[in-house]
C-alpha cells in the first residue's frame, strides 16, 4: 500500500537505518524531512531521494539541543505542512563496561537516544495531533533489542533503548485518544549502520566472526518493516515488533 500523501520526519536519517527508511517512504510517494547532525551526508540522501522521483527536505538539527529542534518543526511546517509520520531513530551506542564509560559518554547516550526522542517528539506533537483529525498518523521510535536482553558492555546503550520502549508504550495509551498510532521497532542485530564504528576492536573482531554464522538484517528490511506498518489501515495498530536475524546462537 503507498503512502502517497504522507508528509514524514525521519530523524538520524544520514544513513544507515534512518536513511534506509526515508528512501523507502519517499519510494512511496511522502515527502520527507531528513533530519541529523551531518548537512552532506543528508544532502547525499536528500539527492537519491530525487534522483529517484522523490521529495526530500534537508533538515540539520541535533536532537539533543531544543533550540534546534524547535527550528526544524518551523522549517517542515512552512514547506509540507503538518507532519502525519514521525520516525524517531537518531541513536547513538558505546561498547564499554559500565565501569569503564566516562561520564559524558553515558549522559550523551541517554540525550541522544531517550531524551531526544522526547524533545523531538514534543516538538511535533501539536502537529501530529492536528493531523489525526482527519487522516492516518503515525509515531514510530526504532529501540533495540538490547531494551530487552541483556548484552555485555551495552549497560547504558541499553537502559536507554529500554526507556525509548517504555515510552512507547506510555504514549500508545496517551495519544490512542488523539488518533495518533504508536509503535515501537526493535532491531537485532543489523547491518551497515554506523553503531558498529563505535565498538572497541575487540568487540569488533567478535561481531565480524559471529556474521560468519549469523548474518545481520540489512537497514532496508527494517524500512520494509515501518512501510508495511504505516501503511495499515487507519484502525489497525502494530504496537510493537522486533526485527533480527532468522538464527539463534
Amino acid at each position: 500500500m503507498t503512502n502517497n500523501s504522507r508528509i514524514a520526519l525521519v530523524t538520524g536519517a544520514a544513513s544507515g537505518i534512518g536513511a534506509a527508511i526515508a528512501t523507502r517512504l519517499a519510494a512511496d510517494g511522502a515527502s520527507v524531512a531528513l533530519l541529523a547532525r551531518r548537512r552532506d551526508r543528508l544532502e547525499k540522501v536528500a539527492a537519491q531521494i530525487s534522483e529517484a522521483g522523490g521529495t526530500a527536505l534537508v533538515v540539520p538539527a541535533d536532537v539533543t539541543e531544543p533550540g534546534a529542534v524547535a527550528e526544524a518543526a518551523q522549517l517542515v511546517q512552512e514547506r509540507f505542512g503538518d507532519l502525519d509520520l514521525l520516525v524517531n531513530n537518531a541513536g547513538i551506542m558505546k561498547v564499554i563496561p559500565f565501569g569503564d564509560v566516562p561520564a559524558d559518554d553515558w549522559r550523551r547516550t541517554v540525550d541522544v537516544n531517550l531524551t531526544g526522542v522526547l524533545t523531538v517528539t514534543h516538538a511535533f506533537l501539536p502537529a501530529l495531533k492536528r493531523s489525526a483529525a482527519t487522516r492516518t498518523t503515525d509515531l514510530i521510535n526504532v529501540s533495540s533489542l538490547a531494551a530487552d536482553r541483556f548484552m555485555p558492555g551495552m549497560a547504558a546503550y541499553g537502559a536507554s533503548k529500554a526507556g525509548v520502549s517504555y515510552l512507547s508504550r506510555a504514549l500508545r495509551t496517551e495519544l490512542a485518544g488523539d488518533g495518533i498510532r504508536v509503535t515501537n521497532v526493535e532491531p537485532g542485530m543489523i547491518d551497515g549502520t554506523e553503531l558498529a564504528d563505535q565498538f572497541t576492536a575487540e568487540l569488533r573482531s567478535m561481531v565480524d566472526e559471529l556474521r560468519t554464522s549469523l548474518p545481520a538484517v540489512p537497514p532496508s528490511e527494517v524500512a520494509e518493516l515501518v512501510a508495511y506498518v504505516v501503511g495499515r489501515p487507519r484502525e489497525v495498530n502494530l504496537p510493537e515488533l522486533i526485527i533480527q536475524p532468522s538464527k539463534e546462537v
